[in-house]
């Protein structure tokens, strides 16, 4: 087993961690919080005081931040530290440029690094079944291949760097627009008379399925037990779906393609969030939907 540095305990980074541990790493964790670190030491890993002090020795350094500027920060406080011979692998869902200029300059040290965003959400991060969408060089992917398929279900090389943060975004806007239409569907359903669990029944078997409907239906009591069950606690915080989407625009601009959907999406999300429901599951749109009037 190797020693891997993992910066970054959060909803997801918290349980990515204690997999590593289970699978017998020797974890050496970092996070700004101190509750954070409590629980990664009872899960088995070795908190540290810095990020520094994470990547310092180790085999493998996992990062899961929140946005591309922490980890170019972490990475240029801690470069100057790690071994050539260490794997970065970023695990955070970040815009794509930083994503290749980070891969860029460890490249340009003879570090290997790759970009390799999450999809699955905390309670696959806690039950090790996340897949890992995998960006960098064929080498750098191979040596970051072990680690993650310690934390998850499925791990796929999407491509060169940056690649992993494309699969990841592109997905995304897929969920966001989906999710978006499978609410809205279900809103006029109840306003025209038909049944929650009926239009379910139906839609499931129908043209209309998708993992939205099936998989993580937005009305609770209807469908496998998902957030909406909750109260719409848990789950992808709604404030993460607009994060994604935004990316999304930006890199879509940036290629001069044409997301009418997605836009559409990530209106709606920054409406949701701008009413102060970023942090309830983003199928808690379904609310706002209801009271929708234009």
């Amino acid at each position: 087993m190797a020693r891997v540095g993992f910066i970054g305990l959060g909803n997801m980074g918290g349980g990515m961690a204690a997999n590593l541990a289970k699978k017998g790493h020797d974890v050496r964790a970092f996070d700004l919080s101190a509750a954070a670190l409590d629980a990664a030491k009872a899960a088995g890993c070795l908190p540290v005081g810095s990020a520094r002090d994470a990547a310092n020795g180790a085999e493998a350094v996992v990062t899961m931040l929140p946005a591309g500027a922490h980890v170019a920060q972490v990475y240029a406080e801690s470069l100057s530290d790690v071994a050539v011979d260490t794997v970065l692998i970023d695990c955070s869902t970040i815009d794509l440029a930083t994503a290749r200029r980070l891969a860029s300059e460890a490249a340009a040290r003879g570090i290997a690094a790759v970009d390799a965003p999450v999809s699955g959400g905390i309670a696959a991060a806690q039950a090790g079944t996340l897949t890992f969408m995998v960006g960098g060089p064929a080498a750098a992917f191979e040596r970051a291949r072990p680690f993650l398929e310690d934390m998850g279900k499925a791990v796929i090389h999407a491509g060169d760097s940056g690649a992993g943060q494309v699969a990841k975004m592109c997905n995304n806007l897929i969920l966001g627009a989906t999710m978006a239409a499978t609410c809205e569907a279900f809103v006029l359903a109840r306003k025209l008379g038909l049944d929650a669990q009926t239009f379910y029944d139906i839609s499931s078997k129908a043209t209309g399925q998708s993992w939205s409907m099936t998989s993580y239906c937005p009305v609770p009591g209807v469908g496998p037990e998902s957030p909406a069950d909750r109260d719409y606690r848990g789950g992808f915080a709604g404030a993460l779906m607009l994060k994604d989407l935004e990316l999304a625009m930006a890199a879509a601009d940036g290629a001069e393609a044409q997301v009418p959907m997605g836009t559409r999406a990530r209106d709606l999300y920054r409406q949701f969030v701008d009413g102060g429901q970023g942090g309830l599951d983003f199928s808690g749109i379904i609310r706002m939907l209801e009271g929708a009037r234009g």
